[in-house]
């Protein structure tokens, strides 16, 4: 008699592995991908070489907030019409503009740094046209990358972008700090500039296909057209709103925590290093996590529960007492904000029009950009109340709003479904 075997074949270990990066298999998409990590390395070097900067020449407090304004000012007022040039013209091209653009702002600033001649308005002044010109990066960008790939690889494309964010926002803070120390902010400078001119250097290398674009008309009129899109249909509403309360009251509890290192958990300097590092250890083993999932018909599904988890380990952090419990949440925490947001960006990209798309990301970067208010409206709620009470209540708010949306509509209950016809139809 004999015994019958599986005929399932068996997914191999390296199999997994080459899943997990199945985006680099295209040659568009691998020069991005570097270029992109290059780039976004020199932009993480350069926020912490800013801050010491004015750090430095200053010593005040105050003038770093002031410095945070200065570049958040123009990230808000020109997103929306970044969206607008990013669906109208060549995006190919804008990136380059933006990129080299950048570079030379840099070269500038590093210039005067190194010939020992910035003061704090030079600083002030760079980093306005600086975050003025880079707010026409990220829509380009979000328009562009999916053209770059078949769509069926479009989570995983989402996910390694989501790496490169993470990856260098370790290594970006590290090598501008070793520069610094040895060699000046001057070199550092033009250390981080060489970044952006990699950039460049992968978008004159791109084959990109015939992009669809938005038909001409005043600019108030195709911003209108893009919130008009967004707001009208579910999907979308329901994927912007969430991002915005994730950035304005979840991801707020970051401004808290040298409190709760201080009076709470009573671990100093050292403890809190450790609080911010390991949520972002948690979201890098969950981004990579996510890149596996590309072809995952279950989208909906772990989005909702990556919010509701992420919400409910904000509120078993706020109360926690003990040292090691709160470094466990934040780690699950950071693990499960990164992972529904990977699913957010995804459908996004899966399901919004060609002509729309560059507008349609520029309104999902606002949301972020907003990060800074929802520090301050946390700020002014633990002094009011206490800092418990608003991380608490910032993940309340993710979590419910997560909870009602799946229980209220069918539609996002089933949106892996929705983004995987949409991705195979392409």
């Amino acid at each position: 008699m004999e015994t019958s075997t599986s005929t399932a074949p068996k997914i191999t270990l390296k199999q997994r592995l080459l899943t997990s990066v199945a985006a680099l298999k295209h040659r568009n998409y691998r020069l991005y991908f570097f270029g992109l990590l290059i780039s976004v390395t020199g932009f993480q070097m350069l926020m912490v070489i800013q801050a010491w900067l004015v750090w430095d020449i200053t010593g005040n407090v105050s003038s770093l907030a002031f410095l945070g304004g200065v570049m958040a000012a123009p990230t808000v007022i020109l997103n929306l019409f970044g969206g607008v040039v990013a669906d109208r013209f060549n995006q190919r091209y804008l990136i380059m503009i933006v990129q080299g653009t950048i570079g030379a702002l840099l070269v500038i600033l590093a210039s005067l740094v190194y010939f020992d001649i910035a003061g704090l308005w030079h600083v002030l002044l760079l980093s306005f046209l600086i975050a003025g010109v880079q707010s026409f990066d990220n829509p380009a960008r979000q328009a562009l990358y999916p053209h770059l790939i078949d769509r069926k690889d479009l989570m995983n494309a989402v996910a390694l972008n989501t790496i490169v964010w993470q990856l260098t926002r370790v290594i970006g803070p590290i090598v501008a700090g070793s520069l610094i120390a040895t060699v000046g902010a001057g070199a550092a400078l033009y250390v981080a500039a060489s970044g952006f001119a990699v950039m460049v250097v992968a978008m004159i290398a791109l084959h990109v296909p015939p992009i669809t674009r938005a038909k001409a008309g005043s600019v108030l009129q195709s911003m209108g057209e893009g919130i008009g899109f967004v707001l009208h249909n579910r999907i979308f509403a329901f994927l912007i709103g969430m991002t915005f309360l994730n950035s304005f009251f979840g991801m707020s509890y970051l401004i808290l925590l040298p409190i709760f290192a201080t009076d709470m958990l009573d671990v100093g300097s050292e403890g809190l290093g450790n609080m911010y590092a390991i949520g972002g250890v948690g979201a890098f083993l969950m981004v990579v996590v996510a890149a596996s999932l590309s072809k995952s018909p279950r989208k909906g599904f772990f989005l909702i529960s990556g919010a509701v988890v992420f919400g409910i380990s904000l509120i078993l952090f706020a109360y926690s007492t003990n040292y090691y419990w709160s470094l466990a949440m934040l780690f699950v925490g950071g693990a499960a904000s990164t992972f529904y947001m990977v699913m957010v960006q995804t459908t996004l990209q899966a399901l919004v029009p060609d002509n729309l798309r560059g507008r349609v990301f520029s309104i999902y970067s606002l949301t972020w950009s907003l990060l800074p208010l929802g520090a301050l409206q946390a700020g002014l709620i633990a002094d009011w109340v206490n800092p418990e009470f608003a991380i608490a209540m910032g993940g309340v708010i993710v979590a419910v709003f997560a909870l009602v949306i799946a229980l209220t509509s069918q539609r996002i209950r089933t949106i892996g479904i929705i983004t995987q016809e949409a991705m195979e139809s392409a």
